[in-house]
C-alpha cells in the first residue's frame, strides 16, 4: 500500500549508453524486465520500482528519488513550509502528477500522485 511521504520509486538517466543498452545490462546480470513508455523511458519493478530515461533530462543528471503523496498540492505546500525549493511546480506525465522540490541541502526529489 501506498503511504504519502515514503519513497515509492527512483527514476536514473541513462546516460551515456543509452536506454537499450542499460535495459540489456540489467535484464542480463540481474533478470530485470521493463514495460517502455515510449522511446525515451523504460520502467522496472525490482524490488523498489523505478526505471530509466534518456534523452536532454538524461545529460548530467542523477538518481532522482521519488516519495508518493495522497494530496499532492497539500504536500507541496507542507515542503515549501519546511524550507524546500520547488524547482518544478506540479505536472502531468503518462501515469499521474508531481513536482521536484531541492531540500536543504540541494538534493533534488520529486513526490507524485495518481
Amino acid at each position: 500500500m501506498r503511504k504519502t511521504g515514503k519513497l515509492d520509486y527512483l527514476e536514473m538517466p541513462a546516460g551515456q549508453s543509452g536506454l537499450n543498452e542499460v535495459k540489456a545490462f540489467y535484464s542480463n546480470a540481474f533478470g530485470w524486465s521493463f514495460t517502455d513508455y515510449g522511446p525515451d523511458y523504460a520502467a522496472h519493478s525490482e524490488g523498489l520500482d523505478g526505471g530509466f530515461y534518456q534523452g536532454d533530462e538524461a545529460k548530467n543528471a542523477k538518481p532522482l528519488p521519488v516519495l508518493y503523496s495522497d494530496n499532492l498540492e497539500q504536500t507541496l505546500s507542507d515542503v515549501e513550509k519546511a524550507g524546500g525549493k520547488i524547482v518544478k511546480p506540479i505536472f502531468s506525465f503518462p501515469g499521474g502528477r508531481r513536482f521536484h522540490f531541492t531540500d536543504p541541502s540541494g538534493n533534488e526529489l520529486a513526490v507524485w500522485s495518481e
